[in-house]
């Protein structure tokens, strides 16, 4: 890791190489994470469908709740790449260590808001009177696991911000296997049913975690970064973080609308939105492995002064959110009629998800650029922007949504709505990129 690569007389070839060698194994890593879910979800619904809602409940619960965190991954993956690009890796390692830190502290205060409130949170998830009691136990013992699953997104951040997504992608195919083990034991070896399955979880997550640690203190070591606790560099961190906290809760909130409409047009509506949003979720993997290419590959551009390969890279990574948004959208069009029969049979919901997936297929383009710039503004540390632009989003995006059952429009009208979100977002992206002033240098912002 030196400072800003030598420019070769194939710019493009060498930022090509860059973006492949982060992007592919970050998206093995993310395809990882979501498995977790699914694994839990296979063993689990043979104990009964009971304990499978309660399932349901509680992973919804857990997934929203580390979701909101995620800022932890994407600002220490800027701060720490900036820092890299200015050949101080000690420096980097350090503000990797204050992002850890904070991690540890927010699963703290995590575990003390739901161990005594998971009743309540799994009521207001509207859980049946069958399923609350495995859906509260479930919660209570996951929610101990917290703490890990927040220090592996911060040095997760950190690891990106070193230019390396092998570790993650490693890290995470591990932790699924054990994972998967762990609760088939647990919960029918053991005999300890969906507690189990919690306990297996936990385990999993306190292994990752543990390993990321060693690799982080390692490299501390090794360049003489101090492991203590900073409180000025903690809460630097959090205040870095808050903008794209901001920008998260604004981007769920944009998924809950959807989801909430859709609800109202009615069970084969609903039905076949979450089939569509599913394959959505998925595609975003994709697309999102480029943008964490982007944050690692800009932050470090940033950071060694380069404002021209930063600008390089950036447009290099445009065409390649262009081009697999494009691929991405033809692959959905042709196999529209082989994926809808693996959700369901039903003829109505297949006729609903039908043209909606087509509307998802023409977005991806504009899906691919999004996410690219998303990531480039996140590696030059444009927060405030990103809170800001995601604002504006929600709040044009907000009546349109609304106004689809209102005007007698179904299931496609919604997810032209979200194609006209993403739009928006391409808009004030786009906006801001060209204006140059995420292009700040140095290795801090």
């Amino acid at each position: 890791m030196t400072q800003a690569p030598a420019r070769s007389r194939s710019p493009r070839g060498r930022h090509d190489r860059e973006i492949i060698a982060l992007a592919v194994p970050a998206f093995g890593a993310l395809v990882a994470e979501p498995l977790f879910v699914m694994a839990d979800s296979a063993i689990v619904g043979h104990l009964g469908t009971a304990q499978l809602a309660g399932l349901g409940v509680a992973s919804a619960l857990l997934t929203t709740a580390v979701s909101v965190f995620v800022f932890l991954a994407y600002a220490t993956t800027a701060a720490v790449s900036r820092r890299v690009g200015a050949d101080d890796l000690q420096s980097a390692i350090r503000q990797g260590m204050d992002g850890i830190w904070l991690a540890l502290l927010l699963g703290a205060a995590v575990i003390a808001v739901v161990l005594p409130t998971a009743p309540f949170l799994v009521d207001l998830f509207g859980a049946s009177d069958t399923a609350a009691p495995y859906a509260i136990t479930y919660l209570r013992i996951s929610s101990l696991g917290i703490p890990a699953m927040l220090v592996v997104l911060a040095a997760t951040g950190v690891l990106r911000g070193l230019q390396d997504t092998r570790t993650p992608l490693y890290v995470a195919v591990a932790g699924f296997v054990a994972n998967a083990a762990l609760n088939a034991g647990l919960v029918y070896g053991a005999g300890l049913g969906i507690a189990g399955s919690a306990w297996g979880t936990v385990i999993a997550q306190c292994g990752m975690a543990a390993v990321y640690l060693v690799v982080v203190v390692r490299g501390a070591r090794r360049h003489g970064a101090s492991l203590r606790p900073d409180l000025a560099g903690i809460r630097a961190s959090a205040q870095a973080g808050v903008p794209l906290l901001v920008r998260t809760l604004s981007l769920r909130a944009i998924l809950m609308i959807t989801t909430a409409v859709a609800a109202r047009l009615g069970d084969a509506d609903i039905a076949a939105h979450q089939i569509v949003l599913s394959l959505w979720s998925l595609l975003a993997f994709a697309l999102d492995a480029i943008a964490i290419a982007g944050q690692a590959i800009i932050g470090r551009y940033l950071g060694a002064g380069d404002d021209r390969g930063a600008r390089d890279v950036c447009r290099r990574m445009v065409g390649w959110g262009i081009a697999v948004g494009v691929v991405l959208g033809v692959l959905v069009v042709i196999t529209r009629p082989a994926f809808l029969p693996l959700f369901t049979g039903d003829a109505t919901v297949k006729d609903s998800a039908l043209p909606a997936l087509v509307v998802v297929a023409l977005s991806q383009p504009v899906c691919g650029v999004v996410y690219v710039l998303d990531g480039v503004l996140m590696g030059a540390g444009d927060g405030p922007y990103l809170a800001r632009a995601m604002l504006l989003t929600l709040a044009v995006f907000t009546p349109v949504a609304l106004l689809v059952p209102a005007l007698g429009g179904g299931l496609t009208a919604l997810w032209a709505a979200m194609a006209l979100m993403m739009t928006v977002r391409l808009v004030t992206l786009w906006v801001r990129t060209r204006s140059g002033r995420w292009v700040v240098t140095g290795a801090t912002r």
